[in-house]
């Protein structure tokens, strides 16, 4: 875990009081994950989610990854899950994102346009929490105008994405890093699975 370095216990509760906040007015914030840094939202609010779609002028029909904190909360916005989903989660030893057959209980462009559903059971610190706290599962799609590389760090965001945020975070602004998009694994119903992205 790595922190600003004057960042406090007290600066991280007030990172996600006030994420929280925007959250729950439909905003959008600018936050990291337990891979790239990423624009998130309510992934059940509508209003939420286009605006995720107007700041990274990405067209609609093209479906966002979700993230939640466990199995139970994945359980209420999949329809199914196959058990070699569960196996591919239970052994993978860094983050991945798995495409479910069918999602519900989400926000319209969430989904695929044959109703599958990216999600991802982040193991982050701050994001676990924050999902916690919102009780609903957060949109997580990269910072970047839709087509441009996905910023490794913090110092890779582009300055109309920071500015276009509800509410920046300021938990690891500082971690130099450079992280990689999650591997990506599709499952289909009987069990069949398809690598979308390495």
């Amino acid at each position: 875990m790595k922190y600003l370095l004057d960042y406090s216990e007290t600066d991280f509760r007030e990172d996600l009081e006030k994420a929280l906040g925007t959250l729950k007015e439909g905003g959008v914030i600018l936050y990291p994950t337990d891979t790239v840094w990423g624009l998130g939202c309510d992934a059940t609010s509508g209003g939420a989610v286009n605006n995720i779609f107007r700041i990274k002028q990405r067209r609609e029909g093209m479906s966002l990854i979700i993230l939640v904190n466990g199995a139970a909360m994945l359980e209420r916005y999949v329809m199914e899950i196959p058990e070699s989903a569960s196996m591919i989660t239970e052994v993978s030893d860094k983050p991945v994102t798995i495409i479910y057959p069918r999602g519900r209980n989400l926000a319209q462009g969430v989904c695929n346009e044959d109703g599958s559903v990216g999600v991802r059971i982040t193991r982050d610190k701050f994001c676990s929490e924050l999902i916690s706290l919102l009780r609903k599962p957060l949109v997580s799609t990269s910072a970047n105008i839709s087509g441009d590389k996905a910023p490794g760090n913090f110092a890779e965001i582009g300055g109309s994405i920071i500015n276009s945020a509800g509410y920046v975070v300021k938990y690891r602004q500082d971690d130099h890093q450079i992280y990689q998009p999650s591997p990506v694994i599709k499952v289909w119903a009987d069990g069949t699975i398809k690598i979308i992205r390495k």
